[in-house]
């Protein structure tokens, strides 16, 4: 369902807000369990750099992850993302009342995810994106389909 370029650059135009996965999405999706139960994950810095610069031109993020690590709490702070969501499987349920508090609606966001449970918020969100090795349904719902895989910059 991916759509033309010149189409999603006027969708574009309305995205007040940038909703992200993590696993898979800000990352490759391989979580390594230290020893000590710490987990370590790996992010890209080009997808840091975009969400900086997307965060200066007003737009505003939100991570909705399956598993919230302190990895994940960490990259946020890095990033100054302060809406962070974790070990939730109803993401459109979250981002609901994220809207609600943000006084946005659906026709305002754009979501990355890659995997089943981000279909439900794929199917409401202006822009709906996916890494190039999302599953196979997320690639059949993104109106995007980043041509890098997730971890690698698809953001």
């Amino acid at each position: 369902m991916s759509l033309p370029q010149s189409q999603l650059y006027q969708l574009a135009k309305k995205i007040k807000m940038i909703a992200l996965d993590v696993d898979g999405v800000m990352t490759d999706g391989i979580i390594y369990t230290n020893p000590d139960g710490t987990e370590t994950k790996g992010f890209h810095v080009r997808d840091g750099f975009g969400i900086m610069m997307a965060k200066q031109a007003g737009i505003k993020f939100c991570l909705i992850t399956g598993r919230l690590s302190a990895t994940v709490k960490h990259r946020a702070q890095q990033l100054k993302i302060e809406e962070v969501h974790g070990g939730f499987t109803d993401k459109a349920a979250i981002l609901s009342d994220v809207l609600t508090r943000h006084g946005l609606n659906w026709t305002e966001v754009a979501y990355m995810g890659d995997d089943l449970f981000d279909l439900p918020v794929m199917r409401k969100v202006q822009i709906s994106a996916t890494p190039s090795d999302g599953c196979t349904e997320a690639i059949a719902e993104a109106k995007w389909v980043s041509s890098l895989p997730g971890g690698h910059g698809a953001i």
